[in-house]
């Protein structure tokens, strides 16, 4: 793990697990959670002194996940066991899991807690947990391999990236159906170089950013009326995306040239890249 300020100085690099992945803080943010995927676990570590202070063992390649708002279950991914499952992180015990489509990995949680969404990339489906009812609610067809999510404020509507088919899908979550789509193609790039992952909405709702994976720039996206405003060139193979709590940076993982961008949101630049080991995969950002 590679610890930063905002303005992109190192502040630690921390020795962790194999595969880091997914992370994502408690609900009273004093501890963060990575997921561990080749080693079978998540991490706990505290937020002030980042020192390991915990494990949850026996979790099958762990992806992604999210908490839950009760800010006690977590809902993790399982790469090669094609389900979601759930962990008690008070306790660290398995709860339950749901099937999915193979290769699952984004998941995103409703501020109510009663739905998740879960992405599964091999079988092109975006599975519902109905978190009350305990049961999958429904499997929405989506444009090839679905990576990552993001909840517009309002609720209404959910996003997520098709990385092969090189747009985002939009999900009407009143009637959980597909009911727009978003293609990118920045200037000198073929179609099939365009693979966007990650996603974040501004806390407005007015603008979305998307990772657009090995076409090695950020979509700034005006999301009523789905254009695009401005492809901006950042490092190789972009697919993770961090925005500070004041929103007015956005931090990008270039997974192909180990590195992160640093983009000024007001300007819609680059302010500098940073080295940040190797593969970076995505953020956890510590400034509320």
């Amino acid at each position: 793990l590679t610890v930063m300020t905002r303005e992109g100085e190192i502040v630690e690099t921390i020795p962790t697990c194999r595969r880091p992945r997914g992370m994502t803080f408690s609900a009273d943010r004093k501890q963060f959670y990575v997921a561990c995927g080749d080693d079978a676990q998540i991490a706990i570590y505290e937020t002030a002194s980042r020192k390991l202070v915990g494990r949850i063992t026996g979790v099958p390649d762990p992806e992604t996940f999210a908490l839950h708002p009760d800010g006690r279950r977590l809902f993790v991914s399982n790469e090669d066991d094609a389900t979601v499952s759930v962990y008690d992180v008070t306790t660290g015990a398995f709860l339950e899991d749901y099937e999915t489509g193979e290769e699952p990995e984004g998941v995103l949680i409703t501020r109510d807690g009663r739905l998740i969404f879960a992405a599964s990339e091999a079988a092109n489906l975006v599975h519902v947990i109905d978190d009350e009812a305990r049961e999958v609610i429904a499997d929405i067809s989506t444009d090839t391999r679905p990576r990552r999510f993001a909840i517009t404020p309002d609720e209404r509507e959910v996003w997520v990236s098709a990385e092969l088919a090189g747009r985002v899908n939009i999900i009407d979550v009143a009637t959980l159906t597909v009911k727009e789509s978003i293609d990118f193609l920045p200037p000198g790039f073929r179609r099939e170089q365009v693979t966007p992952v990650d996603i974040v909405i501004t806390s407005d709702g007015r603008r979305a950013f998307v990772a657009l994976g090995r076409a090695n720039h950020v979509a700034v996206v005006d999301v009523a009326s789905r254009k695009v405003e401005k492809y901006i060139l950042v490092g190789a193979r972009a697919w993770g995306l961090g925005l500070t709590a004041d929103e007015k940076r956005l931090f990008v993982a270039n997974g192909l040239s180990d590195d992160v961008s640093i983009i000024d949101t007001e300007r819609l630049m680059v302010l500098r890249s940073v080295p940040a080991g190797q593969i970076p995969y995505g953020f956890l950002i510590d400034d509320r």
